[in-house]
């Protein structure tokens, strides 16, 4: 049942950031995967890991005797099915995208959460379905019916670390990650390239969406410039970014004065 929800509120996520940007929301609607993308660790922590390690605890304390386990192993059996064919849809669409980077790495980088936040729970639920069916099998032919309770424990603990780590990634996002160290390097290089720009004294950057970037510039220019030349420069290197950086869907450039610059 947690899982189902979380996919309906991960798709309701993706729908809302897709909503174009009006008066209310001047940078579109982006960020909302990113809170619904929360919310779905939150929930995989409480109800998942929560109630999975609350039946846990209890059924360690009051075991019930396990009766003929055959209709078990079909709906596990099946479970891991569909699950696992999920977890491989994920895993290849998510090697797709994670490029040359380790899969660590990519999911570190990654600036979609629904990407990873599937590969992870899908890896979670069938992780736990073998345990279930590895304790249910020593619970029944041994005789020892808290290995069912042992089970629901241990697949508890899975889910809570498995939430922690999406909740930590997601929160990040939230909060609003910029752009990379290579990226920032790369736009300053560029910019400083223009024949009108003395110095690039400030990148500010976040991301808005998985697919867009707000980009802030602070820029000192030649103090012999005139407005109309500014303004022409202005044009001259946001184009250059955008041409570059296909993902820099809003590039604001503010000059500043090099003998007076604003600190952040």
């Amino acid at each position: 049942m947690v899982d189902t929800i979380n996919q309906i509120l991960l798709l309701f996520g993706l729908k809302r950031s897709r909503k174009p940007a009006d008066a209310q929301r001047p940078f579109g609607y982006g960020r909302e995967l990113y809170f619904y993308s929360f919310i779905v660790s939150i929930l995989i922590f409480g109800l998942g890991g929560g109630i999975s390690i609350y039946q846990g605890v209890i059924h360690i304390i009051t075991p019930e005797l396990l009766g003929n386990p055959t209709w078990n192993y079909v709906v596990l059996a099946m479970s891991i099915v569909f699950e696992g064919t999920s977890l491989i849809i994920a895993a290849r669409e998510f090697n797709k995208l994670r490029g040359d980077y380790s899969w660590w790495d990519a999911i570190v980088r990654s600036k979609d959460p629904s990407s990873f936040l599937v590969l992870f729970e899908d890896g979670a639920a069938v992780m736990g379905l073998l345990i279930v069916m590895i304790c249910m099998y020593f619970s029944h032919h041994l005789n020892i019916p808290q290995l069912d309770g042992v089970a629901s424990l241990m697949v508890g603990l899975i889910l809570v670390a498995v939430s922690i780590i999406l909740a930590r990634e997601s929160r990040s996002l939230l909060m609003g990650e910029g752009i990379s160290a290579v990226s920032r390097e790369k736009i300053t290089k560029m910019t400083e390239q223009d024949p009108a720009v003395l110095k690039v004294m400030n990148i500010i950057s976040t991301y808005q969406s998985p697919d867009e970037v707000l980009l802030m510039l602070i820029v000192a220019f030649k103090e012999d410039l005139d407005t109309q030349d500014i303004n022409e420069a202005i044009e001259r290197i946001r184009s250059e970014i955008k041409e570059e950086f296909k993902l820099m869907r809003f590039v604001i450039i503010q000059p500043e004065l090099l003998t007076n610059p604003i600190q952040y």
